[in-house]
This record gives structure tokens, sequence and C-alpha cells, in this order.
């Protein structure tokens, strides 16, 4: 199945909608089944994994999967206040509309890049940046907040997307006040890690 597509399926007698999309960078499926199927299903794939030795995850590591990625999630990276400009996710909105609700604005925001933008961190020390965690610079001044933060298991060690504001790059060092604490961290390119959603 082709990425972005999708196809209705059976699966435990159940009508299902087989997506082939995701919010991991990992190459996977959605399966969208009924209410009343959803725990047959469940159990349905559960079982079929078995001699796979799958293992169930939920929402944590798909959380840490896309903050790897740098995917903005809406209450992280995205809000009533964080624009889809802020939160490299511009591709999404429809430019080539001449007027549309908010475009004067995200416009304007595009072509000033003068608020602060998504960035990744990567932590330097065992620090583990958290969502609403404090950004500074060398000199103490504050720069940014963590929108998202986790431990990352492939990488072994703390990465956060941030809202950094504009004059910093990828390669600089910058610090997160983890609890209190100076946690060193380095301004990384996104996808922090290979896609292999495709």
């Amino acid at each position: 199945m082709d990425y972005m597509a999708f196809a209705h399926v059976e699966i435990a007698g159940a009508q299902v909608i087989l997506c082939r999309t995701g919010y991991t960078g990992e190459h996977g499926y959605e399966i969208v089944p009924s209410w009343a199927d959803a725990s047959r299903v469940w159990d349905a794939i559960v079982e079929a994994m078995k001699p796979f030795d799958g293992l169930i995850c939920g929402l944590g590591a798909r959380d840490t999967l896309r903050t790897e990625m740098g995917y903005p999630l809406h209450g992280h990276e995205l809000t009533l206040e964080i624009t889809p400009v802020q939160a490299s996710a511009g591709w999404a909105i429809g430019w080539k509309k001449e007027e549309f609700r908010g475009s004067t604005t995200l416009r304007k925001l595009k072509e000033e890049k003068a608020v602060p933008t998504l960035h990744a961190l990567k932590a330097s020390d065992r620090g583990i940046p958290r969502a609403g965690m404090l950004i500074r610079n060398s000199e103490g001044a504050e720069i940014g907040v963590v929108t998202s933060g986790t431990f990352s298991p492939t990488l072994k060690t703390g990465i956060a997307l941030a809202l950094i504001n504009p004059g910093y790059e990828i390669g600089q060092s910058v610090i997160v006040d983890v609890r209190g604490r100076d946690s060193s961290a380095t301004i990384v390119s996104l996808p922090m890690v290979e896609s292999h959603v495709r």
C-alpha cells in the first residue's frame, strides 16, 4: 500500500479502514474500526503479533517517535497561540489561495521571520527536557521554551522540540532549566533519526 493511501479491509470479521499513514516516521499503518468492533479487532491484532514477538505500545512510544521526527502535535507545538509557520508546518497552509482567514498575519510571520520557531534539541548531559521548561543562551538570557521533551531510546539521550527566538542555528549550545538545574543541549537538525515512513 502506498504511503498516505487507505483501504477498506476485514480484520476478525470486522470492516475497518486501513491507512498507510501515521505520526511516527516509521513504516506503519493505522487501523480504524467501529467502536463496537474495536476490542475484537484489538484482540485479533495482539494474537497475530505473538509469533513475531510483537510488543504492545501506547501513546508514550508514539510521542517519542514523533518528537524524534520533529512532527508537531496539537496542544504542544500547535496551539491557538503557536501558528503553523512557527511550528514548521507551513507546508499545510494553502499559500496559493489569495485570501483566507488569518492569511495576512501568517504571510507577515513567514516573511518577517521575527517570531520564535520550532527547533530540535539534543541533551549534552543527563538532563531530560520536558514541556514548559525555559531555554537560555550562554549569557543567561531567556530565548525559548520546550514544547515537547522526552528520553530517546534510539539516541540514548534527552531530546526536545522547542520554540526558540530568531538568530539561533543548528550546532549552537543552549541551556535548559531542568527543574532548577542548568542542563546543556545542542540545537540539531530534524529529523533527529532516519525516517522509515516510505
